[in-house]
């Protein structure tokens, strides 16, 4: 089963991929966490990222691709795996077209208003990188590790409205891009995590059963 999960920053679909991956058994991929992997380890991609990302640049498409690449070949991705976040563009769908199969794409859809509320009050462990929110966790330093807790700079509610606006401009695109080829499910995401879960469950319990058909008629 391979997945790709969209939705504006807030949306909680980091936290969606995370215990969707977790219940089927398939690699969670977050081409964040992917790029500081890499380029916490100083492989050839990792560096050339690391190269722009030092210049403020955005990281090109093809260093992008090429990390996906190569993570989709591990073993943890034999049963199939999540995108988290990715792709971002035309080009990136196109490229990822080019080296994977999808199965299907979920948009998870929040009004703006809700997104500010809720990327305001986002906290991040400075030591393990575990995150929390204000409206469930009231302390400062991470229940974890015991680090301190702060907010990204890109959850300041100054960076937040530009982070949403960049964020349709770029994904309206790839909405009906997916839509067209008819791998397009959206879901409520202005609701508790756990009822957006149980919807999203819906809709790949029924992918499962589709996938299960197919290698039974191929059989």
């Amino acid at each position: 089963m391979k997945l790709i999960f969209l939705g504006p920053p807030g949306a909680g679909k980091g936290t969606q991929a995370e215990k969707i991956s977790e219940h089927y058994g398939i690699a969670h991929i977050s081409t964040g966490d992917m790029l500081r992997k890499e380029m916490r380890e100083g492989t050839p991609l990792g560096k050339a990222a690391k190269g722009f990302i030092d210049k403020g640049e955005l990281v090109p498409d093809e260093v992008i691709i090429g990390m996906v690449e190569n993570r989709i070949q591990a073993a943890d991705c034999q049963k199939g795996y999540l995108f988290d976040g990715f792709p971002r563009t035309i080009a990136q769908a196109d490229a990822l077209l080019s080296i994977s199969d999808i199965d299907m794409v979920v948009n998870i859809d929040v009004p703006a208003e809700r997104l500010v509320e809720r990327i305001g009050g986002r906290r991040m462990c400075a030591g393990c990188g575990a995150g929390y929110h204000v409206s469930m966790y009231s302390k400062d330093t991470c229940e974890k590790c015991g680090a301190k807790l702060f907010i990204r700079d890109d959850d300041k509610p100054e960076t937040v409205l530009n982070r949403i606006t960049v964020y349709e401009r770029q994904t309206q695109p790839l909405i009906d891009y997916y839509k067209a080829k008819g791998l397009l499910r959206t879901v409520d995401g202005d609701r508790t995590p756990e009822t957006v879960r149980t919807d999203i469950l819906a809709l790949t319990e029924k992918l499962v059963s589709r996938l299960r058909t197919r290698l039974t008629l191929k059989r």
